[in-house]
């Protein structure tokens, strides 16, 4: 009786590689060398997903092998391609003799035909269930609450945005079957863009990158106090930097990491935690970043470039991983403070020679990804050029050599890890349709802003509150998305930069990752460490706090992205200071986060080290010092950090640990 059940997972196994392979496939081809039209192509790329999706998320976990369900399963991935079909083939003129009336479905907007409309909604039920599937009830819901807004639009009341109504045919035309719903920017950044980057972390782990990063941070920081923490950190900033994911992240390097720490003494929830804040800001470390990043593209206004966005990223993910850095370190010192001995195991450097060529192909990608973009090659030509760098230099050596059997090991796991990603784009887009159709993507920004016309602090707060939210739900590239189209012209109509008002949005939507009680990356971390999910996801928002207040830190002083206050490119000089202030700023938050500094810091100067930290990090008046300008916040700040480092001095008792050795 087993045996059909088996086949029939082996076939959808089967089936499920060879559409794997054939997404990313399509993918490659059709971004660098266009044989679609863009609606039909993001219909393909749909399809795919969708059809990967059902056939391998079941409708409830506890039915995955039930014969009922599995066939339910097929029946909807069959549909799924049957829509997707009917947009590829009412649309691409290779099918024109098959268009209904004559004209392509473009063509009779406005006037689709009962088979268009019935097609729409089956695609619409089709979308939002696979958005189950894969991310849970949140997304699913939205979206729904937008369709029957629109829809009931004359009934609402006057504080909820009410309008004129629409028909059934006039939603599923907009949400479905036109280029402004699901087949809309949302998704065609996640083809165009964030796919290729998926496939390109994909090359990298199966080439051994991923040991490599590991063999590099323990060679770098394996001696040091709280040497294990400092190796999660740097190791989860360079794979985010591949990845752009922070569940991905945790999972990949919190396997070795977490251990490690253990071993060296932190407790399981410490460990989890430094992790999990680590992992989190691996998807603001450019060069590759998180989803929202290639949004950014089609969405800032004035449009930026790609190398405008990594390059205005740089300083605010370097400062984030400055702080985790000094919180492990004053973590580790503070440990060995209380105990009197190190708390470190012995010394088991991983020779880094063994990891050489794994390195090689690691910094050859990079560097080409790197080279490419400064050179002005668009984003996907460029990670396809460093795609092929991995597999080419990785031929020179059997352990980074890709097989063809590893290329498609490769393509599947890109393909599925990316399920998630296609079904959330294209649930977003039905909510970005409807936000196009009823005007609420104008009229909500137009009631906010005069609540916070009076103070851009009170509109940064909202928009913080907002994107946390949001992000509880939503992966962070869509809750950057949704807030970026409702919200995102309330801080250009307050004088914001526009791609600090973005990054603004994109950083706490990120945050989400690991701020309770929905906190994903702190989920993750605690399932590898074995702890409490609620303890763990604590104490990754404790160790991730800094990284609430670098956003507002950015908007006030765009230095810090290298931009003016006009949005030009800011002169290092210009730089200097603000960057410096930061930094110093971030060194005091560390130190109240862990109650160390040069020695253990009594409460009363933990307490003035968080009020150091935020002098240092706030907005304040300047004045004039011999012609010189004087941040006054800043100068309090400075001479009270002098006084604090004087008042903490190292504890006599230090020499008796050398004394022992």
């Amino acid at each position: 009786m087993t045996k059909p059940g088996l086949a029939a997972v082996c076939d959808r196994q089967v089936v499920t590689r060879w559409l794997s392979v054939g997404l990313c496939v399509f993918t490659l081809v059709q971004v660098n060398y266009p044989i679609l039209s863009p609606q039909p192509q993001l219909a393909v790329f749909a399809m795919l997903g969708l059809v990967i999706c059902f056939l391998n998320i079941p409708v409830h976990p506890s039915l995955k092998n039930h014969p009922v369900a599995r066939s339910t399963d097929i029946t909807l991935a069959a549909l799924a391609t049957t829509c997707c079909g009917w947009i590829i083939v009412q649309n691409e003129t290779f099918f024109e003799t098959l268009w209904l009336d004559g004209s392509s479905l473009g063509n009779r907007a406005g006037f689709e035909t009962t088979t268009d409309i019935a097609v729409g909604v089956l695609g619409l039920l089709l979308v939002i269930e696979a958005a189950r599937r894969s991310l849970g009830l949140a997304l699913p819901l939205l979206s729904g609450l937008f369709l029957l807004y629109a829809y009931i639009g004359p009934s609402m009341p006057d504080w909820f945005f009410p309008h004129r109504g629409y028909s059934i045919e006039r939603i599923v035309a907009q949400a479905f079957l036109q280029a402004q719903g699901t087949f809309g920017v949302a998704l065609s950044v996640m083809f165009t863009y964030v796919f290729l980057f998926v496939i390109f972390g994909a090359f990298l782990a199966a080439t051994g990158a991923t040991r490599f990063i590991i063999d590099f941070a323990q060679s770098v920081f394996g001696a040091s106090p709280g040497g294990p923490a400092k190796v999660a950190v740097l190791s989860s900033g360079l794979m985010g930097s591949l990845s752009g994911s922070a569940v991905a992240n945790t999972a990949t390097t919190g396997t070795f990491t977490i251990p490690m720490m253990r071993s060296a003494g932190f407790k399981a929830t410490t460990a989890a935690g430094i992790q999990a804040a680590a992992s989190s800001g691996g998807a603001l470390m450019p060069p590759v970043m998180g989803a929202g990043a290639y949004m950014m593209l089609e969405i800032v206004d004035p449009p930026v470039t790609y190398l405008q966005i990594i390059r205005a990223a740089l300083i605010p993910a370097i400062l984030y991983y400055l702080s985790l850095f000094l919180i492990t370190h004053f973590h580790a010192r503070s440990t060995m403070d209380s105990s009197n001995k190190s708390n470190e195991p012995p010394e088991q450097k991983t020779p880094l020679v063994k990891s050489r060529m794994e390195g090689l192909v690691f910094v050859t990608a990079l560097g080409t990804l790197i080279s490419l973009l400064i050179l002005g090659y668009t984003p996907f030509r460029a990670v396809s050029m460093a795609l092929l760098a991995i597999v080419i230099v990785g031929a020179f050596q059997p352990e980074t050599r890709l097989s063809g059997n590893a290329i498609i090991e490769a393509f599947v796991k890109s393909s599925r890890d990316v399920v998630s990603l296609v079904a959330a784009s294209a649930s977003v887009g039905i909510i970005i349709g409807i936000v196009t159709l009823t005007g609420i993507g104008t009229r909500l920004p137009a009631t906010i802003l005069p609540l916070a016309e009076q103070s851009l602090f009170l509109a940064l707060v909202l928009i913080m509150v907002s994107s946390i939210i949001l992000g509880m739900g939503l992966p962070s590239a869509v809750c950057y998305l949704l807030l970026a189209t409702l919200i995102g012209p309330v801080l250009g109509n307050l004088g914001v930069v526009p791609l600090a008002a973005h990054l603004f949005i994109f950083y706490f939507g990120m945050m989400s990752m690991v701020t309770p009680p929905v906190a994903l990356a702190g989920y993750a971390a605690a399932s590898i460490a074995g702890t409490n999910i609620m303890k763990t996801s604590f104490a990754a928002f404790r160790f991730a706090l800094v990284g609430f207040t670098l956003p507002y830190i950015f908007v006030y002083r765009p230095e810090l992205l290298m931009l003016t206050e006009t949005g030009a490119t800011a002169s290092p000089l210009a730089m200097f200071t603000p960057v410096a202030i930061g930094a110093l700023g971030v060194l005091c938050f560390a130190s109240g986060i862990t109650g160390h500094l040069r020695s253990v810091l009594p409460l009363p100067l933990r307490l003035a080290m968080f009020v150091t930290a935020a002098l240092l990090l706030a907005p304040g008046p300047t004045l004039s010092v011999v012609g010189i300008s004087v941040p006054v916040l800043d100068a309090a700040g400075v001479l009270l950090f002098a006084g604090i480092a004087a008042l903490n001095r190292v504890p006599q008792e230090t020499p008796a640990v050398h004394h022992n050795a």
